[in-house]
């Protein structure tokens, strides 16, 4: 059995711990929090989820000297390098969640540092692990679908102006940006495992007038594919209700649409087929309205991965790619030109 620690107990914590309680082969070795307060109120509400109240690391020392096999990084990403070089010296592997840091050379700075030590590091990039998103990755491998023609990505999300009311929340100094380093960075990392990486992109970034934030609320970009695919993307939180998110592959032999946790495959033939069932997946005012499987998939993965001495599904040297691409639609919306994505 792998004991795992969960540092940070911000709003997705508590799935975390649901994830890790129904996960083969992972417990819940404690957890730590800034504030020893709140962590321990934590810490005694999860007992009615584990079945006693874990226990609470009283500092980052505390964990680098136990026996834990791996971290699961939960904070904003402006706390992370410190925690991160600590975690390092004591040659502790780290889960974290998204995004690796603020900018992509501050990510790369944490990647880096984690390589030359040798310590595993894995992003929860849990849209992944859908059983649509998988099913559709298996039909590309077989290539049933043929040559990728085009590509639309699409997040039509809302969050209320409370949501980013909470300091911090929205800003480049705490978060590194708005809707797509902290919303939609999980489609593009998804979209890019079916794609292949974008080579160019010409974008527009803007915040609307519903929402009183330092970062984007609305983007629309058009992509150019290394493959030679063309795509699309909107991503933004001032959709109200808040809908799925959603990419569909336009490519030789039909058109695949992921939505909602559900494929559905137009055929050329004219036929239609179904894939797996509609998820919620926090796209509307309820942030945290998703279930955990994907999260104990993620922590599972990682977890085997430790045991089998072979790299994550999703690593921090991936996730730079993403950060990469967030960075040129944004320096694209800035300047108001195409911006080219060095391979």
């Amino acid at each position: 059995m792998m004991k795992a620690a969960l540092i940070g107990l911000g709003m997705v914590a508590e799935t975390h711990v649901r994830a890790i309680a129904d996960a083969a082969g992972v417990t819940l070795a404690g957890v730590m929090s800034r504030d020893a307060t709140r962590a321990q109120a934590f810490a005694n509400r999860m007992a009615s989820v584990i079945g006693t109240a874990p226990h609470v690391f009283p500092d980052l020392a505390a964990i680098a000297a136990s026996d834990v096999d791996f971290v699961i990084l939960c904070t904003p990403p402006d706390s992370r390098a410190d925690i991160v070089a600590t975690l390092v010296d004591a040659g502790k592997p780290i889960l974290m969640e998204k995004p690796v840091e603020r900018t992509a050379k501050a990510a790369r700075a944490i990647v880096d540092i984690c390589a030359a030590a040798g310590v595993p590091l894995g992003v929860v990039f849990q849209h992944r692990f859908r059983p649509d998103a998988m099913a559709l990755h298996d039909l590309l491998a077989s290539d049933g679908l043929g040559t990728l023609a085009a590509v639309q990505i699409d997040l039509p999300w809302w969050r209320p102006q409370s949501y980013y009311d909470e300091p911090g929340r929205g800003t480049y100094a705490r978060d590194g940006g708005g809707v797509l380093i902290t919303q939609a960075i999980h489609i593009l990392d998804l979209a890019l495992t079916f794609t292949g990486p974008v080579s160019r992109v010409q974008a527009m970034a803007r915040t609307t007038a519903l929402h009183r934030m330092e970062g984007e609320d609305f983007v629309t970009a058009g992509l150019d594919y290394a493959s030679g695919a063309v795509g699309s993307l909107v991503a933004t939180t001032a959709s109200r209700p808040g809908g799925g998110d959603c990419i569909t592959l336009h490519c030789a032999n039909g058109s695949a649409r992921l939505v909602h946790g559900r494929l559905t495959i137009d055929w050329a033939d004219g036929t239609t087929e179904n894939i797996g069932l509609s998820s919620e997946t926090g796209g509307g005012a309820d942030p945290m309205a998703f279930g955990h499987a994907w999260h104990q998939a993620a922590i599972e993965d990682f977890a085997a991965a430790l045991r089998d001495g072979r790299n994550p599904t999703s690593t921090g040297a991936e996730a730079l790619r993403i950060h990469v691409l967030i960075e040129a639609i944004i320096r694209s919306s800035t300047e108001g030109r195409a911006v080219e994505i060095a391979p």
